[in-house]
């Protein structure tokens, strides 16, 4: 007697949605990918550095597969509690250490400060190995002159709150810093070095990943302030007047010190979308990636989102149901102010796009989605996402819930919390930012 073919069909809609979002993290995960990108041992010292929420998980594989008779030391700074578990007998090689994402801490200050001072003295016969993924820009902080940390904090609040874009963001924490924006690659000469880095950015542009601590940037001081006053973000008068007068220009892609530097990309969105269509395919079930580079308010994301499902489900789109849409890049949060009485609600990119969606789908009864953030945190909660079904918004009802207040307060965690539909991983270790998976039958 021959088994049948497992089936998507076979799975409850919220259980197939999980698995794609797991074979999209399974394909980001350090172990799986670093080993092909790592160079053979140098002559002199190999020192690793680097900053991240898969900082922890990219140095453990870096020490699990770099050769057991090679001298090997460094240095990581990744977020609280995102140290994974250690492998029995895997030896201790790399430190790796803890700060706050994504408003930068005194600890995260202190090991920026660190990592500068391990990178002294290096000669062309030493080897440096950047781990750098999504978080890094908080992680690795190191303010300009005339900028204190508690300035460094209210800034990058208001970055976070105002809508700005991640390049937008990016752009002016180099221009505030000493080690992003190329600086820190510029300390490392003349030594080799090679650049190990996850993205979690729209188009994978390596200069915006953790704001390119080690890539030349091709911003300007003018483009900081141009932000920063489209923001209406202040700064000290005497940091402001360095930006006029460009004292804080980055090192720019002629620079010398750059010659000789490699970024290889160890995954990206792309690459975990695509890991997630396959599994969904080995399920019979049609999978179409619509972009790994979608960006806009959350919100208005999930209503495109949902318009684009309602025409599957209509039979007039080019995909025929039943089907899976996926879609990744990073979308923003734009806070909005309070009503007299209100209090302000919590929540992240992906439930922001769950409200935006559940409301636009009006209880369509054959659309299911999930959209979670593959480091397992969405915004500051313990939740990855959120979950839509067909049942969301008459179980809200009952609760007495309504989209539109928990939008007005930015607050799709307590509405999906109350619904039990809060995607909840832990820190997955990896970071290839925003995953949406959208299922019509």
């Amino acid at each position: 007697m021959t088994s049948r073919t497992p089936s998507f069909r076979d799975l409850p809609p919220a259980d197939l949605l999980r698995r794609l979002f797991d074979a999209a993290v399974q394909r980001a995960l350090p172990l799986h990918t670093l080993g092909a990108h790592l160079p053979p041992p140098p002559k002199g010292r190999t020192v690793v550095i680097g900053a991240g929420k898969a900082g922890g998980a990219m140095a453990q594989a870096v020490e699990a597969l770099w050769p057991a008779d090679a001298p090997l030391t460094g240095l990581v700074v990744t977020r609280y509690d995102h140290i994974p578990p250690r492998p029995d007998g895997l030896p201790r090689r790399i430190e790796v250490v803890e700060a706050s994402h994504p408003v930068p801490d005194e600890a995260g200050m202190a090991a920026a400060g660190r990592i500068l001072q391990a990178v002294q003295g290096l000669t062309e016969d030493d080897l440096v190995l950047c781990l750098i993924s999504g978080g890094g820009s908080a992680l690795l902080t190191l303010p300009c002159d005339g900028l204190t940390l508690q300035d460094k904090q209210r800034i990058n609040r208001e970055l976070l709150e105002c809508g700005a874009h991640i390049g937008e963001m990016n752009t002016v924490r180099k221009h505030l810093s000493r080690i992003k924006g190329g600086r820190l690659a510029a300390l490392c000469a003349p030594a080799r070095m090679i650049t190990l880095t996850i993205s979690d950015v729209p188009g994978d542009d390596p200069s915006v990943i953790a704001s390119g601590p080690t890539v030349p940037d091709a911003t300007t001081c003018a483009d900081a302030l141009a932000i920063l006053d489209r923001y209406r973000i202040g700064l000290p008068p005497a940091v402001r007047a360095q930006l006029e007068a460009g004292q804080l220009e980055s090192p720019k892609p002629d620079d010398p010190r750059f010659a000789g530097q490699e970024v290889r990309m160890i995954a990206t969105p792309q690459q975990s979308l695509e890991a997630a269509a396959e599994l969904a395919r080995s399920l019979g079930l049609q999978a179409h990636t619509l972009s790994d580079e979608i960006e806009g308010e959350s919100r208005e994301v999930g209503k495109v989102h949902a318009a684009l499902a309602r025409s599957v489900a209509l039979g007039r789109s080019c995909f025929q149901a039943p089907c899976v849409l996926l879609s990744g890049g990073e979308t923003t949060v734009t806070v909005r102010p309070l009503q007299p009485g209100e209090t302000r609600g919590k929540g992240g990119r992906a439930g922001e796009f769950c409200l935006g969606l559940a409301q636009s789908l009006a209880g369509h009864p054959r659309i299911w989605a999930l959209a979670a953030d593959t480091d397992g945190i969405d915004g500051m909660e313990e939740n990855a996402g959120a979950r839509v079904d067909p049942t969301t918004l008459a179980r809200a009802a009952a609760l007495g819930l309504k989209v539109s207040d928990h939008l007005g307060r930015n607050d799709a965690h307590g509405f999906f919390a109350a619904l039990d539909d809060l995607v909840v991983t832990g820190p997955t270790h990896t970071n290839v930012n925003d995953f949406r998976a959208i299922l019509i039958v």
